[in-house]
């Protein structure tokens, strides 16, 4: 029992009985050892068959020296199994470009699978806060195949129920940190399912020359450069506009001239027109004798040009309408290409408000009208601001050359672009490594494309204008 006492004695208490607390103890089920055994063995088997599947090679390296040892001793399985490595090491030496393709990256897509993802998975989800830590369990996204191509790992990732793309494209800088390699990309396979790429190596690292002239005329697509995947860069531009966004020395001119240069035969045999707005006076006057009269420098030219274009594009609107929908170039209605060098000097920085609004004019009604009689705009500009081009979202198809700021990024390519691995704000400056490396977003494919255009030289526009003059006057 409690009592008080007096005064200032009456702060403290004091018990006259023992301590009487009830402790209580939760119950402990044991699992009989039979049971434990059990489920053991079943996640082994489970292990075992999984393995077998996924890396029957890798098994059959291990297994068949193994069982020929036990039933007819090493010397018989040594035997046996020699002619087998100094086969592949001869199909090696001898055709190294099919052993790499059937064998080799099998191998080494194992390897890191076992070696590197697996053996770092977990760690790398619990502290990027992609996997989670509760009551000592780790729920963990499940690590899928990976598939090992001349330049990256391809990883398949089945994301943990209630989580989503945006999650994982948060962090693309914390997995690329995480397994060793420069970069992330994120793109989705289906539902619940991500494609994560990460490079071994930059396929892109040295410069492009020029590629060579085509031999029949085309139209598109045409090719312009490389993709970091080996395959050719094949730019679109019958039926849709192109915007071009890069710093100064980023490479818009090599996408530029490699685009006039794969048109050349068609320009010859007149199915296609470069009319040319150049207000800089540096990089499409070096090839002015190609463009004739469709050649524009000044503002007030440059106005005049655009609006000619809008004529074009409205007298072929009403030829059109009612018979056809989409354009076939012609040498009657060839397709006409609108290149604007600098086109933010055009619509922002010069100082006369009505050649601006002109311009803009023409521009928009271009680009929201043109493609489907057969005009196409392909435009380069510094600074891809609103209050700079306000019109960018009329460009279905867009590119990201190096740019100054991470926010330029999705002004260019759009929202999540630089989330799901457009890093153009982490090209190098240096010229010999990332002039006219970029990003592609096509209208069709939310996915950046990683490309390096082919620098095309000051010799090669001279060999250009030499052999392919302008053809025709302007209608």
């Amino acid at each position: 029992m409690f009592r008080r006492l007096p005064g200032d004695e009456a702060r403290n208490l004091v018990t006259t009985t023992p301590d009487t607390a009830i402790v209580f103890r939760p119950a402990v089920v044991t699992t009989p050892a039979i049971i434990t055994l059990i489920i053991f063995a079943w996640r082994l088997l489970l292990g075992l068959v999984r393995t077998t599947w996924r890396h029957p090679i890798a098994v059959l390296v291990v297994a068949v020296p193994v069982v020929l040892s036990l039933l007819y001793g090493w010397r018989t399985a040594l035997l046996l199994c020699t002619p087998v490595p100094v086969g592949l090491l001869a199909w090696a030496l001898t055709n190294r470009t099919s052993f790499v393709h059937l064998i080799g990256r099998r191998l080494l897509a194992w390897w890191r699978l076992i070696w590197l993802y697996r053996r770092h998975w977990q760690p790398v989800m619990i502290v990027s806060g992609l996997g989670k830590h509760v009551m000592g369990r780790d729920y963990l996204p499940r690590l899928g195949k990976v598939t090992c191509t001349s330049w990256a790992d391809l990883v398949t990732v089945r994301m943990l129920d209630g989580q989503a793309v945006k999650d994982w494209s948060d962090r693309i800088e914390a997995l690329a940190h995480g397994f060793g390699a420069p970069s992330c990309r994120v793109s989705v396979l289906k539902a619940g399912r991500l494609l994560l790429t990460f490079p071994r190596r930059d396929p892109l690292a040295t410069v492009i020359p020029a590629l060579p002239i085509p031999e029949m005329p085309t139209v598109g697509p045409v090719a312009i450069g490389t993709c970091e995947d080996g395959t050719p860069w094949l730019l679109k531009i019958l039926g849709t506009h192109v915007l071009v966004a890069g710093a100064t020395g980023a490479g818009k001119g090599s996408i530029i001239w490699s685009v006039i240069r794969a048109l050349l035969p068609a320009l010859r045999a007149g199915l296609v027109q470069v009319w040319a707005l150049d207000p800089k006076l540096m990089e499409l006057s070096f090839g002015r004798a190609l463009f004739g009269d469709r050649y524009a420098a000044t503002p007030e030219d440059c106005a005049d040009l655009l609006e000619a274009a809008v004529q074009v594009m409205q007298e072929r609107a009403a030829r059109f309408g009612g018979v056809q929908r989409n354009h076939t170039p012609t040498v009657e209605d060839p397709f006409v290409l609108v290149v604007v060098d600098e086109v933010a000097f055009l619509t922002a920085y010069q100082a006369d408000r009505d050649l601006k609004r002109r311009i803009s004019a023409a521009l928009a009604t271009l680009t929201t009208q043109g493609r489907a009689v057969g005009i196409g705009v392909l435009a380069a500009l510094q600074d891809p601001r609103k209050e700079v081009m306000n019109i960018r979202n009329l460009f279905p198809d867009k590119i990201a050359l190096r740019l100054d700021e991470s926010e330029q990024v999705d002004m260019v390519l759009g929202d999540g672009a630089r989330e799901r691995g457009a890093l153009a704000d982490h090209i190098s400056p240096v010229p010999e490594r990332g002039a006219g490396v970029g990003y592609v977003r096509l209208e069709t494919s939310p996915d950046p494309i990683r490309v390096r255009a082919a620098y095309v030289t000051d010799s090669d526009i001279r060999a250009m204008v030499a052999t392919h003059p302008a053809g025709g006057e302007r209608q």
